[in-house]
């Protein structure tokens, strides 16, 4: 009722609360919402026999001992060779001393012909619908007018049967292993997280499949595993590491870690070495002798987006 004895209609409201005032509140209890439904995940996938108690129950990764993890691995291996008949030289493999890892593209040299990706998609055993199908490979290849860096007027769909298209040039985008990485600070169950070595990494069996983390990225860098990955066991790659190419399960977010179970063990990241045209730089930015840290010095370097002050470990270069 209103002072004057009148009912109150609506509208005209309680003291000290407006629309927009509901509306904000209204949208922080759908935010709180998805996040509570994020967080009932593992306990669903617990019913439906997607996981088991060992699997709900097993502690973070940085909390896990040795002996923990060995048999955590072990079963790892048991459910691939149950699932895709494939039995994977599954490691946990540990960052290097005195190593941080640094990638640079030549935008100068980059023909767009997305090599890489289909690297990627074979190396990190991504789920895939044909040989064909990149859509879940960590590397979109964009391409752009000469002389704009408009991503937004970019096309990833292009014929790369065609390319080097007159007057465009090539982008590829992946994972920048940004040191200010607000992925890592947006996730509420701290399930990715940057190591010594600069990889920001995901556990996979941490994870509960909110997705802030992908919308906080500024690259668009991040894939989420709507079902059950599709690969057939001739096309698994049998070498993987547990924070890397290990086959994910379903309703997790995944993403590039430079190849860590190559990278980490002296090899080149799968892209660079399939890369035609020698686009792609890789190496150790803490070793002042190494080819990235020349690049760095010597060429005209750009960083994507580098308002959004993520200080990235990926750069993008050019010839002159």
């Amino acid at each position: 009722m209103t002072e004057n004895g009148q009912p109150r209609t609506i509208g005209e409201g309680v003291k000290g609360i407006s629309r927009r005032t509901f509306l904000k509140g209204s949208t922080a209890s759908l935010v709180g919402m998805s996040g509570l439904v994020a967080a009932l995940q593992p306990l669903l996938k617990l019913e439906r026999g997607e996981i088991t108690l060992s699997d709900l129950l097993q502690k973070h990764y940085k909390e896990l001992s040795p002996n923990q993890m060995d048999r955590i691995v072990e079963r790892l291996r048991q459910k691939c060779e149950s699932e895709y008949g494939v039995v994977p030289n599954l490691r946990d493999i540990k960052p290097q001393d005195g190593v941080g890892f640094a990638y640079a593209l030549n935008l100068t040299r980059c023909v767009g012909c997305r090599k890489c990706a289909h690297a990627c998609i074979a190396e990190n055993n991504q789920s895939r619908e044909s040989a064909d199908d990149i859509s879940m490979s960590y590397i979109r290849v964009l391409e752009l007018d000469k002389g704009s860096i408009n991503l937004e007027t970019s096309d990833q769909y292009y014929d790369a049967e065609t390319v080097p298209r007159e007057g465009k040039y090539y982008m590829p985008v992946q994972c920048h292993q940004c040191r200010e990485s607000p992925c890592t600070k947006a996730c509420p169950v701290n399930a990715t997280w940057q190591e010594a070595d600069g990889i920001v990494t995901i556990d996979y069996n941490w994870c509960i499949g909110c997705r802030y983390c992908m919308a906080a990225c500024p690259y668009d860098a991040r894939r989420f595993n709507w079902e059950k990955p599709k690969i057939e066991a001739d096309q698994i790659n049998p070498d993987q590491s547990y924070l890397s190419n290990r086959i994910r399960p379903k309703g997790v977010v995944e993403k590039c870690t430079f190849c860590l179970h190559r990278t980490r063990e002296g090899k080149y990241p799968a892209c660079m070495e399939v890369c035609p045209t020698g686009a792609r730089v890789f190496g150790n930015i803490l070793d002042p002798d190494s080819e990235i840290n020349y690049i760095l010095r010597n060429k005209r370097v750009y960083i994507l987006k580098e308002d959004s002050g993520t200080d990235p470990r990926f750069y993008y270069f050019f010839d002159t």
